[in-house]
């Protein structure tokens, strides 16, 4: 695979198995005249989808611009894994925001997660959910943290899904011992991203929503009560907008990009591994991530492949073999696959935040933004698209619960930003093997 570059939504769509396995993968026309609307969205990802799809059930009308295809940026190319709670845990955000503000916090991130299982049940979306999430300690010293996590939301949110479990445990559900030990939840699990998507995306056109692919946002102006959003072919005038661009925002607003950074992340898809020898290795097909800074995360798929990622960058390219880059991490965690051949190896763009945690905001009072999922965008972004869509129509107390998070824009402007993010990286990269 040559280098390519990353953040660009056209560059390795079609290289995954998510893609090769859609459903309902259709074209939508480019956008090549002027068109109004209630209410422009931004981005075919997660958080511009779900924010269609609740505007449109309230009867506004909706266009949805996409650069290149539904789906095509981190919401389809993602881990799969569908999380609970922040990207922080409670206990970060207790000493960060104060206890009630973290409980909401909680509240939402447990009302995402049913989001999306509400979303996919109510439009029969086809897309391998599957519960149950396991957190896997790579360092002894992450062990008792993660039980005393569990016993803290048992105690002060009432939630006794987490279980801790110990390291001959882990070792009986994936068969190596890697690891040593972790919690296992089920409320969480994972699902098939680009599927979950293509279905939000079918649901939108079923409610009136008109969706334009490969119609990359150029510019917006807000010109008195309305907004106007150009393309290289066509423009929409609007009563609000919205942009769901997350990694790929590229310099569409400037304001926004300040406080999130693009990152890549890898991921591969091993050749089918027969039911026995996936059970082996994933013995309840759980969504398993580990403590590591740059996360490892893994699951199997329908047909008993291993979908594996690991490894990020965080340049403007894509490494040469995608295949091989990702290999490396997944035989540390099962060297007992050293046999087994890669058949799909893929990379995506998502958005970090100094916080890890997401960014929001608004201006000019109709031009609204929600971006920096920071990796657990699943259930998130889905959420983030909702609570947009509530705050246009006039409801914004959880939007603006969001947009009043005391976040920091990363220093050093466009250009020295990056060699910060990369040194900082680098340095708990390095704490990760040590």
């Amino acid at each position: 695979m040559n280098k390519r570059a990353g953040g660009n939504p056209s560059i390795g769509y079609d290289e995954s198995w998510y893609y090769a396995t859609a459903r309902g993968l259709k074209h939508h026309e480019k956008l090549r005249e002027k068109i109004t609307a209630d209410v422009c969205v931004i981005g075919a990802g997660y958080t511009g989808l779900s924010a269609a799809i609740h505007l449109a059930q309230r009867g506004y009308s909706v266009v949805v611009l996409e650069a290149h295809r539904i789906g095509s940026g981190a919401s389809g190319r993602n881990g799969g894994v569908l999380g609970m709670g922040q990207r922080k845990d409670q206990e970060e955000l207790e000493a960060w925001l104060g206890k009630d503000d973290a409980k909401r916090m909680w509240q939402i991130a447990c009302d995402a997660n049913q989001l999306v299982r509400d979303l996919v049940n109510k439009y029969d979306i086809q897309c391998d959910l599957t519960d149950g999430h396991m957190a896997v300690a790579h360092k002894k010293s992450h062990v008792k943290p993660m039980w005393d996590h569990c016993e803290h939301l048992a105690r002060f949110y009432n939630c006794d899904a987490y279980r801790p479990v110990t390291a001959e445990e882990v070792h009986d559900m994936m068969g190596v011992d890697t690891y040593h030990g972790g919690y296992v939840d089920y409320l969480a699990g994972h699902i098939h991203p680009l599927n979950l998507a293509l279905g939000l995306g079918k649901a939108t056109e079923e409610l009136g929503v008109k969706i334009f692919e490969n119609s990359r946002a150029l510019s917006y102006n807000p010109i008195r009560d309305k907004v106007l959003i150009k393309t290289s072919a066509g423009q929409v005038e609007s009563d609000f907008l919205l942009i769901g661009c997350n990694g790929y925002l590229g310099r569409l607003d400037r304001e926004a990009e300040r406080y999130q950074m693009p990152i890549n992340n890898f991921i591969l898809a091993t050749e089918p591994l027969g039911e026995t020898r996936a059970r082996n290795i994933n013995r309840d097909n759980l969504a398993i991530v580990d403590t590591r800074f740059v996360v490892n995360y893994w699951h199997n798929s329908p047909d008993h492949r291993l979908i594996f990622g690991g490894g990020e960058n965080y340049s403007t390219k894509f490494p040469q073999d995608i295949k091989k880059f990702v290999q490396r991490y997944m035989l540390e965690v099962y060297p007992n696959l050293s046999d087994i051949g890669i058949d799909f190896g893929w990379g995506g763009t998502l958005a970090i935040t100094m916080r890890r945690m997401p960014h929001f905001g608004r201006k000019a009072h109709n031009v609204y933004w929600a971006q920096g999922y920071s990796g657990h965008g699943i259930h998130m972004a889905t959420m983030g698209g909702k609570m947009a869509a509530d705050a246009i129509m006039g409801h914004a107390e959880k939007f603006d619960l969001f947009a009043s998070l005391n976040h920091h824009p990363f220093p050093g402007g466009r250009w020295l930003r990056w060699p910060g993010l990369v040194a900082g990286m680098l340095y708990y990269s390095i704490l990760d093997r040590i």
